[in-house]
């Protein structure tokens, strides 16, 4: 890993590590090395592009890139002079022209329709993957929001959540739910479930069912008052 000096914009002692990148890890290097550049205040020459960043943050910036790349890489975009030159050469190598862009995405559009819950898999897990989906979207220039990260999670979990899937539909607004939120309502469901065993779990389950029926009387039973 490459070393950031000291005395950055943090204004910290201790040195913040830049990792490595790799011919694996672009998507998780890009994020990491973001989040360093802007700890340091130097993330603006990589997002602005503009010659009028101030020079010792230009400087520092490059300086930052080229220290984190292997050998190989390091040859390839020395020739960069600006910071911004250099993420972009980064950026067409690992990630490609347009036309590459293109095919990759609709790569990922089959990759994310076919996702699902695989048997056994920790819900914390499969969270996981679907927010590492949603990163990688968007080091392909687009997004993967909370909504269609939402229906994706309650479409695709085992049949043992459906109770609280069902809970979250009539109850929810899923268009306006975040992802964190839909997967911590269903970890805590699930964790419940665990907790009281088999058996605790489809009692949860009809009691939940239960109270979704009661409502549905109630607001049958408001119409008819309303009618009246």
């Amino acid at each position: 890993m490459a070393l950031v000096p000291h005395g950055g914009g943090a204004g910290g002692s201790a040195s913040m590590a830049m990792p490595m990148l790799t011919v694996d890890n672009y998507t998780v290097w890009t994020i990491k090395a973001q989040a360093i550049l802007d700890v340091y205040t130097v993330w603006e020459a990589v997002a602005t592009g503009d010659a009028a960043v101030n020079a010792r943050k230009e400087k520092t910036a490059r300086a930052l890139l080229l220290g984190a790349l292997p050998e190989d890489v390091l040859l390839q975009v020395s020739t960069k002079l600006t910071t911004r030159e250099v993420w972009d050469s980064l950026k067409v190598r690992f990630v490609g022209a347009d036309r590459v862009c293109t095919a990759r995405l609709a790569m990922l559009h089959g990759e994310f329709d076919r996702m699902k819950m695989a048997d056994g898999e920790e819900l914390d897990m499969y969270g996981g993957r679907l927010a590492a989906m949603a990163a990688r979207y968007a080091n392909l220039g687009e997004t993967l929001g909370d909504t269609e990260l939402v229906k994706k999670l309650l479409d695709t979990v085992p049949d043992r959540l459906f109770p609280v899937v069902a809970g979250i539909e009539q109850f929810h607004d899923v268009t306006m739910m975040a992802f964190d939120e839909a997967l911590g309502r269903l970890r805590a469901f699930d964790e419940r479930v665990r907790r009281r065993g088999q058996d605790g779990g489809e009692r949860g389950g009809d009691q939940l069912l239960l109270t979704m029926a009661q409502w549905r009387a109630r607001e049958r039973r408001q119409g008819v008052a309303h009618d009246d």
